[in-house]
């Protein structure tokens, strides 16, 4: 096992910007770049690793061989040995359509696939910037669909103005859209499973109408209003500050200034690391790890395989800030683990 590093997987889409080409450091191609798939199993999208002996494979072919050293045991039994994670970066240049999500039990019946519950966390945005994250005032079916038709629906939507670091959790069902302005990185469940409410009548890159999903989005919605949807969390520095702890994922904030160490082999989970500011060194402390450690630069992520993950964190220039997504299990002893991985690696 080693830290696996992953090739640029950039999507054009219609309301993208600019932004993060030049920041991964890949070549400008002009079109609008709304987001980067920083690890995906996702079978129309899955990430290529860029390092080690495993340089230039599929992540989810290498998953299928090393089910458990890479994922978790307890991971990879409830997931059928498989990424149960999408992590992205996301330039709203323009607003995203007004959508929903639907849950696992109605992803499963309707597409055969993960139901898709999600959070954001704002890295940066434009003064004025906001999004829309659940409802401000209680619909019932019939005025929702009203609205929808007539496009007014944003009216009875929660709009919130949004700074840096703050923090949403969108379960599925939880209608939502990231607005203009908005830099953000998104830990979501992988599902690529999305049903479009409202799309401002705009054309798509085609420069067709995109296709709008109203009925089985007004399945899936979750009409309840609550009184608080954004996440509050503490932001200490040098801390790994809870963020979210949800059935689908686990979410930390890490601000170092100086060498930092994680040592989360107790959650039998994969760690998805995104380096949202300053560039940093991983370095592992597992005797089981093949490379003792891999530079993690801003604007890109990193999957530390769960029988290794006991490393340092040490900030290059000066101030790294992170975001790490796992999976909670705290059950497993270290030693199964590692008697565990070192009978796979002698078959």
């Amino acid at each position: 096992m080693y830290p696996l590093l992953f090739e640029p997987n950039l999507h054009t889409v219609v309301w993208g910007g600019n932004r993060l080409e030049e920041w991964k450091g890949v070549v400008r191609t002009g079109s609008p770049v709304g987001e980067s798939w920083e690890v995906s199993c996702v079978p129309s999208s899955t990430s290529v690793i860029a390092n080690g002996k495993w340089k230039g494979r599929l992540l989810s072919e290498v998953i299928k061989e090393y089910p458990y050293g890479i994922l978790g045991e307890k991971v990879a039994k409830k997931y059928d040995c498989e990424l149960p994670l999408l992590v992205k970066f996301i330039d709203a240049e323009q607003d995203l359509s007004i959508q929903v999500h639907p849950d696992d039990e109605m992803a499963q019946r309707e597409h055969g696939k993960m139901g898709k519950s999600e959070m954001w966390y704002i890295i940066d945005a434009k003064p004025g910037s906001y999004l829309y994250a659940g409802f401000k005032e209680t619909l019932t079916p019939e005025e929702y669909a009203r609205k929808v038709a007539d496009g007014t629906i944003c009216e009875s939507l929660a709009k919130h103005e949004v700074h840096k670091g703050d923090v949403f959790y969108l379960p599925a069902g939880r209608v939502h859209a990231i607005c203009g302005g908005i830099f953000l990185a998104e830990v979501q469940q992988s599902s690529d499973v999305t049903y479009r409410i409202f799309d401002y009548n705009r054309p798509g890159i085609d420069g067709k109408p995109r296709e709008l999903h109203t009925e089985l989005a007004s399945k899936a919605l979750d009409f309840e209003v609550i009184d608080e949807y954004r996440t509050i969390y503490d932001d200490d520095a040098h801390r790994a500050n809870h963020c979210i702890d949800s059935p689908f994922f686990n979410v930390r904030v890490v601000d170092v200034e100086a060498p930092f160490h994680r040592n989360l082999l107790k959650y039998d989970s994969f760690i998805i690391t995104m380096c949202l500011e300053g560039d940093c060194k991983l370095r592992m402390r597992s005797e089981l790890s093949l490379e003792s450690e891999v530079v993690l630069y801003e604007g890109h992520s990193c999957l530390i395989p769960a029988d290794i993950a006991d490393y340092d964190v040490v900030p290059l220039n000066g101030r790294s800030l992170l975001l790490d997504a796992f999976i909670d299990n705290k059950d497993r002893s270290l030693l199964s683990r590692a008697t565990r991985f070192l009978h796979i690696t002698d078959k």
